[in-house]
């Protein structure tokens, strides 16, 4: 039996680093643990934490190919985070011009929910607690 024990981290490759890495920061609020420019390969690799947490890897390439976000495609779906008040995370997306999908309900836990879209169309899902 495997003895697996959490979700460690999330990787995520964008197309254009400095606009992901404002986004990821600025607007989600993750703080910077570590930055790395990795000449080799041509790219950068940040590491974020959400409350001391580290739990996005943000990457950079050349020329990577679009992420198929509509129509979905097979594999990871979206990135989804718990916040408190669900009215309060929109209207400060707003701020940012950031637009949100209408709030849903999850029919089992009755809790609302909204999808935005990251610089490069990753769906990011905001869960109310």
């Amino acid at each position: 039996m495997l003895s697996l024990t959490k979700i460690h981290h999330i990787a995520i490759l964008c197309s254009d680093y400095q606009k992901s890495k404002l986004f990821y920061t600025e607007v989600l609020g993750l703080s910077i643990i570590k930055e790395i420019y990795r000449e080799e390969r041509q790219s950068y690799k940040l590491d974020l934490a959400l409350n001391g947490h580290y739990i996005v890897e943000l990457f950079s390439f050349p020329n990577p190919p679009k992420r198929p976000s509509q129509p979905e495609a097979v594999g990871l779906r979206h990135l989804a985070f718990e916040v408190l008040n669900l009215d309060e995370t929109i209207a400060f997306l707003n701020t940012k011009n950031i637009e949100s999908e209408p709030i849903r309900i999850d029919q089992i836990t009755q809790k609302r929910f909204t999808f935005i879209a990251d610089p490069d169309a990753l769906p990011i899902e905001f869960y109310e607690r």
